[in-house]
């Protein structure tokens, strides 16, 4: 059974950091590519960022959207099946739930979301 368990989220003030974390089970992990979501209040859920999987790519070359990239790092430890989003300068727009998320035979799996709010 495919699971994805987010933790990390919390409230932070705008220019703090927070890390995010997605532990994965129930799939050979570093086959996969792996992504993380945010979906703020009102909004459609939005792709933050993804890396690839080891076996496609050295080392797992990853992707960012305009809006996080210089500020957030997406890295994956296939040992401990986890992928990590180090969020720095965070801004009051990075305010959403994060989720985790993986693609594999033919199905969206999400994670349940960890909330992040950037507020002073």
């Amino acid at each position: 059974q495919v699971q994805l368990v987010e933790s990390g989220g919390g409230l932070v003030q705008p220019g703090g950091s927070l890390r995010l974390s997605c532990a994965a089970s129930g799939f050979t992990f570093s086959n996969y590519a792996m992504n993380w979501y945010r979906q703020a209040p009102g909004k459609e859920r939005e792709l933050v960022a993804g890396i690839r999987s080891a076996i496609r790519s050295v080392g797992g070359s990853t992707s960012y959207a305009d809006s996080v990239k210089g500020r957030f790092t997406i890295s994956r430890d296939n040992a401990e099946n986890t992928v990590a989003l180090q969020m720095n300068s965070l801004k009051p727009e990075d305010t959403g739930v994060y989720y985790c998320y993986v693609y594999l035979r033919g199905r969206e799996y999400w994670g349940q979301g960890t909330q992040v709010i950037v507020s002073s």
